[in-house]
C-alpha cells in the first residue's frame, strides 16, 4: 500500500497542475510557451533516458570484467558528453531565437503606458500627446485587441518584477532605471499578473489584471477615465466627499476634480470602475472598502495606509461617496 501510494504521488501532483500560465493570449507568450515545451519533452527524454542507462548498469554490476567490456564503457561515457553538448546547444539557439523574437520591436503605432512600482501596488499612468489627457489609474490596466502595447517600466522603492504570465516573460522594474516589455494581445480577456521578485512582507499581495478589450470598448474606457470625477449627486456623497478633503485621505490620493492632490497612495478618481483594491487583494465591494479604510494593517498588515478613526457616520457617507466614482 505504502509503494502505491510513493507512485501515485508524482501523478496526484501533475493532475493538479492546469499550467494556466501556458495559455497564450499574445505572439511573444506564445514563443515562451513553445521554448517551455520544446524543453520539456527534450529534457524529459533526456531524463528516461539517463534513468534506463543506470538501471541498466545496476543490473550488470555483478559481471566479469573484461577490457572489451570497459572499451564500451568508455565509449558510451564519451558519446552521452557529446550528445549532450549537442543538446545543450540546440537548446541554447532555442532560447536565444525566442529572446530575439519576444524583443522584436513592435511598430509606431504603439501604446505606450508607464507602469512603476510601489510596495505593494502598481501605479498605471496613460501618457497622451495632451497634459490634459493624461491620467493615472492603478492596478488595472486596460489595453486594446490587436495593437502593440509598450509597458514602460519603473519602481519607486525597491525591485520589483512585472509577470503577466500569458502575455510575455518575467521583467524587472528596478529603481531609478527604466525597462520596457512589449506584446500584441490577440484575444479578448482578463489576465492575472504578480509581482515576481520578492520586495518585502507583502510582495505575496502585489497582483494586477491586465484587460484586453476590443478597440472600440477601449477607446470608451480611456474617455471615461479622461474625465474628472463625478459631482456628488447627493447629500450624502457631498458629506462623503466633505469628510474626504477634511481628513488624512486628502494628503495621499487624488481625485481628479475634487480639489484632492496626494500622490504617495493609488488615484482614486475613478475607483468605483476597478474590480479589486488593495493590488487585486480584496473585491471592491462596500464591505471590503470599508474595512480597508478603517484599519487596512489588519487585511493587509505592512501596507503604508495607516488607520483611520472615522466615526461610522462619517464612515458610511465617505463610502457612498468613493463608490460612486465611475
Amino acid at each position: 500500500m505504502r509503494r502505491a501510494l510513493v507512485l501515485l504521488s508524482p501523478c496526484a501532483l501533475f493532475a493538479g497542475c492546469r499550467y494556466a500560465t501556458l495559455d497564450r493570449a499574445t505572439p511573444e507568450g506564445s514563443r515562451i510557451t513553445d521554448l517551455h515545451w520544446f524543453m520539456f519533452w527534450l529534457f524529459g527524454a533526456v531524463f528516461f533516458a539517463v534513468m534506463g542507462s543506470l538501471a541498466a548498469a545496476l543490473m550488470r554490476r555483478g559481471g566479469v570484467f573484461s577490457p572489451e567490456g570497459e572499451r564500451r564503457r568508455s565509449a558510451a561515457v564519451i558519446w552521452g558528453a557529446a550528445v549532450s553538448c549537442v543538446l545543450l546547444l540546440v537548446t541554447l539557439g532555442a532560447s536565444v531565437w525566442a529572446g530575439r523574437e519576444v524583443a522584436t520591436p513592435t511598430g509606431p503605432d504603439t501604446l505606450e503606458i508607464r507602469v512603476i512600482g510601489h510596495q505593494w501596488w502598481w501605479e498605471v499612468r496613460y501618457p497622451a500627446a495632451v497634459a490634459a489627457q493624461e491620467f493615472t489609474t492603478a492596478n488595472e490596466i486596460h489595453v486594446p485587441v490587436g495593437r502593440a502595447v509598450r509597458f514602460l517600466l519603473g519602481s519607486d522603492d525597491v525591485i520589483h518584477s512585472f509577470w503577466a504570465p500569458n502575455l510575455n516573460g518575467k521583467k524587472d522594474l528596478l529603481p531609478g532605471r527604466s525597462t520596457t516589455e512589449s506584446f500584441r494581445v490577440e484575444r479578448a480577456g482578463t489576465y492575472p499578473g504578480r509581482c515576481a521578485e520578492f520586495c518585502g512582507y507583502q510582495h505575496a499581495h502585489m497582483g494586477f489584471v491586465v484587460i484586453a478589450e476590443p478597440p472600440e470598448r477601449f477607446d470608451a474606457w480611456l474617455a471615461g477615465q479622461r474625465r474628472d470625477a463625478e459631482e456628488p449627486s447627493n447629500e450624502t456623497q457631498r458629506h462623503g466627499l466633505a469628510v474626504f478633503l477634511s481628513g488624512p485621505c486628502v494628503t495621499c490620493h487624488t481625485i481628479r476634480g475634487a480639489g484632492a492632490f496626494g500622490h504617495r497612495g493609488p488615484d482614486l478618481t475613478h475607483l468605483a470602475s476597478r474590480s479589486t483594491i488593495a493590488a487585486d487583494t480584496l473585491p471592491n465591494t462596500t464591505g471590503h472598502l470599508a474595512g480597508w479604510i478603517v484599519d487596512s494593517q489588519r487585511l493587509k498588515p505592512g501596507n503604508r495606509m495607516p488607520p483611520n478613526l472615522i466615526p461610522s457616520g462619517d464612515l458610511l457617507d465617505l463610502v457612498a461617496y468613493l463608490r460612486g466614482l465611475r
